[in-house]
């Protein structure tokens, strides 16, 4: 029998495609609330095939917005929502960027970040030093997990005053889908167990660690998972399906800043507190032993303890696991909880409530102004995974949009960002990040 338990990182590949489909743009409702559905652009899969690519700018709506919701999900050419157990949504991100202008999508190479002049990711607003930069993005419980932003707060974006003259904002997504009709294992394959894709090397070519027995490393872009011997498959055409809520900009709406905890995270207390993400290497993939035969209570629990880089109001919570995991707990320094969030297990076969799938988490709301967060806090997040078996694969970590409830700590925390980004070269990551 197969046991353990990994974690892992959002590795990907570049591509730009112009396919767009399911484009319904500009409804609005009585409040002036605008939704905008696109699609991503197609990726064809066989059984047990693997996709893991990047889009380059993405359809989203455009101007000086508001972000509410963000929404998406996997459906065929038909718009129908596919099942888990068919197409494994692993995880889907959105990044925002900038993107000198006159210089076109398609000559970025598979490595857009290293083009700086040309091409600036902008990061969400912490705590990772490394990776996650995401702005959105969930996996497979991506159909049952609450996402709005309760009014009147809002994730702006758009603004012409934080664009570096000649630049124009952009978004990218990164899509990591598994085709599991007629695999051998299906849960072995959305863990990406190596074995099962008879991987030994990742993309570059170097040997992969003898302990390394299953992770993005042998999950990339167009490999392939075991089928069972004999099982006949069509090849089907998938698409990332969002639909994106917003308002236009207005000054009666509160920005949040979005901040990502990573259980795996490693941590240094530098004294240059002031820069965000400082000492925070975020290693997302992780192994987790199983328990002994027997054992009652079996449940692998990780944590670690972060110091918070400013302070404000928390106004939503949420968790990203896999399977097997139980949920994780944020807590303040005081041992307060300041989100728990728990995964929800699909008890079917339809899409959104998929047998044996985590299809859903659950989400904090507190009433604005009842949960804070101090700036240099010092931050503990628990993570719970059953381990009566060893599973692959899986990432942990917590999303918090914080509002900031200082303002104006706030808006001279982001001119002196600028201001310091704008005297290195290629502007390197602006606004908190």
């Amino acid at each position: 029998m197969y046991h353990g338990l990994r974690c892992w990182a959002f590795g990907t590949i570049i591509m730009f495609t112009v396919v767009v489909q399911f484009v319904q743009d500009g409804l609005r409702n009585q409040n002036g609330m605008k939704s905008s559905v696109f699609s991503s652009p197609e990726f064809a899969h066989e059984p047990g095939e693997v996709t893991n690519k990047i889009y380059l700018d993405i359809d989203f709506p455009r101007g000086h917005i508001a972000v509410k919701d963000f929404y998406a999900e996997v459906v065929d050419e038909f718009g129908k929502s596919v099942p888990l157990h068919e197409t494994y949504l692993h995880h889907w991100t959105v990044v925002r960027y900038y993107r000198r202008k006159g210089v076109e999508v398609s000559k970025l190479n598979s490595n857009p970040g290293s083009q700086q002049s040309n091409f600036i990711i902008v990061r969400n607003s912490g705590i990772c030093e490394g990776g996650l930069v995401q702005y959105f993005g969930l996996g497979s419980e991506t159909r049952k997990t609450e996402t709005r932003v309760p009014d009147p707060y809002g994730i702006v974006v758009g603004n012409p005053l934080d664009i570096p003259p000649g630049y124009e904002e952009g978004w990218f997504l990164n899509v990591h889908a598994i085709d599991t009709r007629g695999a051998e294992d299906r849960l072995g394959c959305t863990e990406c167990r190596c074995d099962l894709y008879n991987v030994t090397k990742d993309e570059y070519g170097k040997p992969l660690q003898s302990d390394y027995i299953g992770g993005l490393k042998c999950c990339d872009d167009e490999t392939r998972c075991r089928v069972k011997k004999g099982f006949q498959g069509i090849k089907r055409s998938n698409f990332l399906k969002y639909n994106v809520t917003y308002v236009d900009w207005h000054k009666s709406i509160v920005p949040v800043q979005i901040y990502i905890f990573d259980v795996t995270a490693t941590w240094k207390n530098l004294n240059d507190s002031t820069r965000l993400g400082s000492g925070h290497q975020c290693q997302i993939e992780y192994n987790v032993d199983s328990c002994d035969a027997g054992t009652s209570g079996c449940t692998d629990s990780r944590s670690v303890s972060v110091t918070f880089p400013t302070g404000g109001d928390v106004i939503y919570g949420v968790a990203h696991q896999h399977t097997g995991g139980i949920g994780s707990t944020l807590y303040g320094q005081d041992g307060r909880v300041i989100c728990s969030s728990t995964s929800i297990y699909g008890k079917g076969d339809k899409p959104g409530n998929e047998a044996g799938y985590v299809v859903g988490m659950t989400t904090c709301y507190p009433r604005p102004g009842t949960v804070k967060i101090n700036k240099g806090e010092m931050l503990t997040l628990i993570s719970n995974y059953g381990n009566f078996k060893r599973h692959t694969g899986m990432v942990e970590k917590v999303v918090i949009p914080n509002a900031i409830w200082i303002v104006p700590l706030l808006l001279s925390a982001v001119i002196v960002s600028y201001k310091l980004s704008k005297s290195n070269e290629g502007y390197e990551t602006i606004l908190m990040s």
